[in-house]
């Protein structure tokens, strides 16, 4: 495809689905599942996703059977993704032979005995979480390429609260340290561009606070037990993106452009790129992915555990 003539997180986090269906680990899946199993029954299971996006991981557990009789609230910083997912619950719905009905404040999506509610809102998590301190209401917390764009010390924590004891915690695609853009170029080259863009996480900061890491894959092993949180079941869900006989699968061209861009923005005017040569890297990458030949991967860690206590 031709580069595109704008970038929209929207369409990129649609794109990234089909990407992050391969991606997940089906053995932490299937901790979860396991973990659940008791809970499953007449009282609606109360979930929370923070950092839900255009709401794909709902619609995905949906899909992949674990949501039976479910009250799911799912939050997210930017009111445009919390408006893209409830753009797209009337077409899940219809895809899916659901019944379905819009409550104003809340959906109701059925296929007897399976039976879903679902509350979307445009909210800052840490708003969120001290607006509901000290309830515990929900009996599992799903946070999905989100934990490694915000400081663990502080996110742990006000997540925790929010979780009943016993309660399971579903944390996926944490990035953990490695980002690949095959065939090599430059070697030399190559390892600068990944070790300055995993830089730049290392050092973001919003509204003065650390705000993600590189390493936060690796990190959860530690961060989680002082928490109450006992890991049941951690493995990889590294992204990996090529093209097939028929090029590259559903929107993923656009997924990888996307990822170049934010490379390219990410380090853009950096003093130890020059400007021509970095300039260059962008759009040899860029003409790789339109001859189907850019190769792309991301190693990442799926996390599933409860709250003890």
């Amino acid at each position: 495809m031709p580069i595109p003539a704008d970038f929209s997180s929207v369409r990129y986090l649609a794109a990234k689905k089909s990407v992050d269906d391969r991606a997940l680990s089906r053995q932490v899946f299937t901790a979860l599942v396991q973990a659940l199993r008791p809970r499953q029954g007449p009282v609606p299971v109360a979930w929370l996703e923070v950092g839900c996006g255009i709401g794909t991981m709902m619609e995905r557990l949906w899909d992949w059977g674990i949501l039976v009789n479910a009250d799911y609230t799912a939050v997210d910083l930017l009111p445009e993704h919390i408006a893209a997912a409830k753009s797209r619950l009337p077409d899940f719905a219809r895809d899916r032979g659901l019944q379905w009905k819009d409550m104003g404040t809340a959906w109701v999506l059925a296929s007897p005995p399976r039976s879903l509610t679902v509350t979307l809102e445009a909210v800052d998590i840490f708003d969120f979480a001290a607006r509901a301190s000290g309830r515990s209401a929900w009996d599992v917390i799903v946070a999905h390429a989100f934990l490694d764009l915000v400081d663990l010390n502080t996110a742990l924590p006000s997540l925790f609260a929010l979780l009943k004891p016993g309660g399971c915690f579903y944390f996926t695609l944490n990035f953990d340290g490695a980002t690949l853009f095959l065939p090599t170029l430059d070697a030399a080259q190559d390892a600068l561009i990944e070790k300055l863009y995993h830089a730049t996480m290392d050092e973001r900061r919003v509204c003065g606070r650390p705000s993600g890491s590189s390493q936060t894959g690796r990190l959860l092993f530690s961060a989680l037990p002082p928490c109450g949180g006992r890991i049941l079941a951690a493995g990889s869900s590294d992204w990996v993106v090529y093209a097939g006989p028929d090029g590259y699968p559903a929107d993923e061209a656009y997924f990888l452009h996307y990822l170049v861009h934010t490379v390219g923005e990410a380090l853009r005017g950096h003093p130890r790129l020059p400007k021509e040569a970095f300039q260059m890297w962008i759009s040899r990458r860029r003409q790789q992915i339109d001859r189907r030949e850019l190769i792309y991967i991301a190693h990442q860690l799926d996390f599933c555990g409860i709250k003890e206590g």
